[in-house]
């Protein structure tokens, strides 16, 4: 099929002419997924299963539902991507931006008869066959919501539980330069459903174990301010084990680059977060004056201007001497 890029009434014509014909539909978000890809993939999910389709969601391996995220509307009914059929007949890749983030399930791609990418990373290269890819949204619930008008869909609580979930992380609670008057516009239509926005925000900024103070205790004892790299970098890191030793689940290690990234000196934020199998999950954050995005995708990855990460296969010491490098160029 021949790829089409950005076309949201393609998009919503082949959503709905699957749906029609009670077609089976897989949806995944990226490998390890936050707010916006969880709830991008439930809140597509249930509005095309109230279309008549035949919905399998999931996500790639590890297939761990993080601690914070657990509680959406249709978690439940997420199923390990090996049970996947491979014939689907659409595959839907939300918030991956890039084939890479979609693991195993890359091979959908090709082997369902059609796919669709919704996404609104600026570092996307552009893959599958109709392609919803837009860096100007703030988050990829941004997208789906548009999807779900297109559907006919009408947003109810449950809906708009998930759709609030994505908008508010991938906005920093609405604090981040992604946030346009649009971006309050779909908060105000998602609030008069009358879902608990106090509630939602509570479990995923406000709630965590107490084992996650001992991990912050020791992760910022560790930070290293280093004024003269690039624009200035401030930088630490930990490791699944470290986590487990809180008595944490390893997805806790996301939020730290959320309290390092408040550091005044530095523009740059990185937190290192090593995986059992001795690689390194790079976050960075970005004050304005670096294009971390770029910087990621020099390194493998990708994201947002302001928010970028990538993967490396150094060790520790050599993974931070590669971003040193990177950023000082």
């Amino acid at each position: 099929m021949t790829a089409t890029a950005l076309p949201l009434a393609s998009a919503v014509d082949l959503l709905a002419a699957t749906a029609a014909a009670g077609g089976t539909v897989v949806l995944s978000g990226h490998v390890q997924p936050d707010a916006d890809a969880l709830g991008s993939t439930l809140a597509l999910a249930e509005g095309l299963r109230r279309r008549g389709a035949r919905v399998v969601t999931t996500f790639p391996e590890p297939f761990v539902l993080p601690w914070s995220l657990g509680w959406l509307p249709g978690a439940e009914q997420l199923v390990p991507p090996g049970t996947v059929p491979a014939d689907a007949d659409l595959f839907v890749s939300l918030d991956a931006a890039s084939p890479g983030r979609l693991g195993e399930l890359a091979g959908l791609l090709d082997s369902a008869d059609r796919s669709i990418v919704v996404d609104h990373h600026a570092s996307n290269p552009g893959f599958g066959e109709v392609r919803l890819v837009d860096p100007h949204a703030a988050a990829t619930v941004v997208l789906v919501a548009d999807l779900l008008d297109g559907l006919g869909v009408e947003l109810d609580e449950q809906l708009a539980t998930c759709l609030y979930a994505g908008l508010s992380a991938d906005t920093g609670s609405f604090r981040f330069g992604n946030t346009a008057p649009g971006t309050h516009e779909l908060a105000a239509r998602l609030l008069r459903t009358g879902i608990d926005h106090a509630a939602i925000s509570q479990r995923l900024f406000d709630t965590a174990p107490f084992g996650w103070l001992g991990l912050l205790s020791a992760v910022a004892g560790r930070a290293v301010l280093e004024p003269d790299v690039g624009a200035g970098l401030v930088l630490t890191w930990s490791t699944a084990a470290e986590a487990r030793e809180h008595g944490l689940a390893p997805d806790q290690l996301e939020a730290l680059v959320d309290v390092v990234r408040s550091t005044a000196e530095a523009d740059v934020a990185a937190v290192l977060k090593g995986a059992d199998d001795g690689s390194w999950v790079v976050s960075m954050r970005s004050r304005g004056a670096t294009d971390v995005a770029a910087v990621a995708m020099r390194l493998g990855g990708g994201g947002h201007r302001a928010a970028a990460g990538y993967t490396s296969t150094l060790d520790r010491d050599g993974t931070i001497a590669r971003l040193r490098a990177e950023l000082s160029r």
